[in-house]
């Protein structure tokens, strides 16, 4: 059964890859310039600020839990990292303020979820609604600021890295990608990730502390999520509380595509990565077509339903195992 498993995700990621593949061949037949080389940029551009904001619910899923609050972390990251560097702050310093910030924020949810044992669907929609309106009062609701030039650059849909036609945050995502496979399939922590969502209560017997593992986990998919909140501020130019608000449920619905389990103990960032490229296609599709703003949310709201009423219905690993 644990070969047929395995042979399941293999199969998932493999076709989330070619679903996205035949989108982008679908969209260059149907829309002029669709896969011209300023289009691909800013495809991959957007597709890589998602992949950001979704490593850490593919870590979270993993676990067995899922995490709401990472579009009010985005929010949080993008608002207070623009404020204090408009104020004259350290870009260095603010960054490690908001990092700091983040994986605090994380710890909190995973503590809570696990050690009161409450749903972290309630805990860390609780937790991130405390943060915006922390937020908001912070900053009266009027946020200002901007990122420096070289956040821009990083993200620039315009930008190159020596003869790579694309900016460096894209060939820095797949160094990044490598790194988190790596650490998920052959380090102590994916090891003790898979096995505490697989079989939580049998993971103390392997010597694993669950509650721990959840905040740790926690706290680096909320450090994730402020990344993307500060790339978004050099993506966008200025800062934005509900910045993050399209990453509510496109991170869950591309960790799903990807071959991961919302019962818990699989999936991998590969797969994510998969995932990413469906969503970002099909919304680039969509615009590329005509659909007005308000259609393109709907059906992406259509597709992720059904993409998680499809896939986040399945039996627990350890039933089939």
């Amino acid at each position: 059964m644990t070969s047929n498993w395995f042979q399941s995700t293999n199969a998932r990621i493999a076709g989330a890859f070619a679903m996205a593949l035949l989108l982008q061949i679908v969209g260059t037949l149907l829309i002029p310039g669709y896969s011209a080389p300023f289009a691909i940029r800013a495809l991959l551009v957007i597709a890589s600020l998602l992949a950001v904001a979704s490593i850490g619910q593919t870590l979270v899923v993993i676990l067995g839990g899922i995490d709401l609050s990472i579009p009010f972390v985005i929010g949080f990251a993008n608002v207070v990292a623009a404020q204090l560097y408009g104020q004259g702050w350290n870009f260095t310093l603010v960054c490690v303020l908001v990092g700091i910030l983040a994986i605090a924020i994380g710890a909190l949810n995973g503590l809570i979820s696990r050690g009161l044992n409450i749903h972290p669907l309630i805990v860390t929609l609780g937790i991130g609604m405390i943060v915006q309106g922390a937020v908001l009062l912070w900053t009266g609701g009027f946020p200002s600021g901007s990122a420096p030039e070289a956040v821009s650059s990083f993200v620039s849909i315009g930008g190159s890295v020596g003869p790579l036609p694309m900016p460096l945050l894209v060939p820095c995502l797949v160094m990044l990608t490598a790194l988190i496979v790596l650490v998920l399939t052959r380090t102590p922590y994916g090891r003790r990730l898979y096995a505490v969502g697989s079989n939580p209560e049998a993971a103390p017997l392997a010597l694993i502390d669950p509650l721990r593992m959840w905040i740790v986990t926690y706290a680096a998919s909320a450090f994730f999520a402020a990344v993307a909140g500060v790339l978004l501020l050099g993506f966008t130019g200025s800062a934005y509380g509900d910045v993050g608000q399209p990453y509510l449920f496109q991170t869950i619905a591309a960790v799903v595509v990807g071959g991961a389990a919302l019962v818990g103990g699989r999936g991998s960032y590969l797969g994510t990565i998969a995932g990413v490229l469906v969503l970002t296609e099909i919304n680039t599709l969509l615009i590329g077509l005509g659909f007005r703003p308000s259609t393109v949310q709907a059906a992406l709201g259509l597709v992720i339903l059904l993409l998680v009423s499809l896939y986040g219905r399945e039996r627990h690993v350890r039933t089939t195992i």
